[in-house]
């Protein structure tokens, strides 16, 4: 594994491969963690969970450790601080919504996930649910229309104010609906500076110096920093709306060419699980 960060090469078959494996395993640890998910069980626990299922797998690194929000946290509200995010000792009922969210690396691959669900039923977050396959839509289109990404953050908040709800991805830190991603090394040695993996700090500072020069930022949101279009690349893209306290999320790696843009991979739970409804 070489020292130096390199972003992932979108004409490279075999590197894309290695992204896609790390996703779906990822998703495997969302489906199965997920399933075990009961009334009572913390923020803390199940995080506990993923993180011990995903180290059993092969990770070696973080971009970031496991989070989960369940209830009204699935929606930030009252969220004014970076130490809100951290996992806590809420438990989750029945009828709950939960978010599972982590960035595991191996071997240098990594990816970026959210994964949402809700313990047993619950009508408004199915609702919510079934509006955000929207956005995916919406966000794949306009990066092939090679809109500039500020651009595409605006029609993405407009989208959720036609459907009457709130963004929540404006709480994340730097109001990001989406960070770019590569192959993770560097000279630091592997380890966590709570909740980051140090090398991906290290990562994500060299190319913030790196864009900034060029006039680009390997963040995306609505400030002026995003005024270009899409940079080739692989991005973790995470639209993330919210009704009252329940909160819906995706996170998925967004590949983007020189001429075009697809997701990685189409074979995700949150999909099929739209495509379901919508075959119901």
């Amino acid at each position: 594994m070489s020292n130096k960060v390199a972003l992932a090469r979108t004409d490279d078959a075999a590197e894309l491969d290695r992204f896609r494996e790390i996703q779906r395993l990822c998703y495997q640890c969302a489906d199965e963690v997920a399933a075990t998910l009961e009334p009572g069980v913390t923020e803390r626990e199940a995080c506990r969970r993923m993180r011990r299922w995903l180290l059993d797998h092969g990770v070696d690194d973080w971009l970031h450790v496991p989070f989960a929000w369940f209830g009204d946290r699935t929606a930030f509200r009252g969220f004014r601080i970076p130490t809100q995010f951290l996992p806590t000792n809420v438990r989750l009922e029945e009828g709950m919504p939960y978010i599972l969210d982590f960035a595991p690396v191996r071997d240098g691959y990594c990816a970026d996930i959210g994964y949402a669900g809700v313990l047993g039923e619950n009508r408004v977050w199915e609702q919510v649910d079934a509006d955000l396959a929207a956005h995916r839509e919406l966000i794949l289109g306009l990066v092939r229309e090679r809109r500039k990404f500020a651009d595409i953050y605006a029609e993405v908040d407009a989208l959720i104010d036609r459907q009457g709800y709130q963004n929540r991805h404006r709480k994340y830190p730097g109001r990001v609906i989406g960070h770019q991603v590569g192959v993770i090394g560097g000279l630091l040695p592997k380890g966590v500076a709570f909740p980051f993996g140090v090398r991906f700090l290290q990562t994500i500072g060299r190319e913030l110096v790196k864009e900034r020069m060029a006039g680009r930022s390997p963040l995306w949101n609505g400030a002026r920093q995003s005024q270009h279009p899409p940079t080739p690349g692989l991005w973790a893209v995470e639209p993330h709306i919210g009704f009252r306290g329940v909160g819906v999320k995706f996170e998925e790696l967004l590949v983007v060419t020189e001429d075009d843009a697809y997701w990685l991979d189409d074979d995700l739970p949150h999909v099929r699980r739209w495509a379901a409804r919508a075959a119901a």
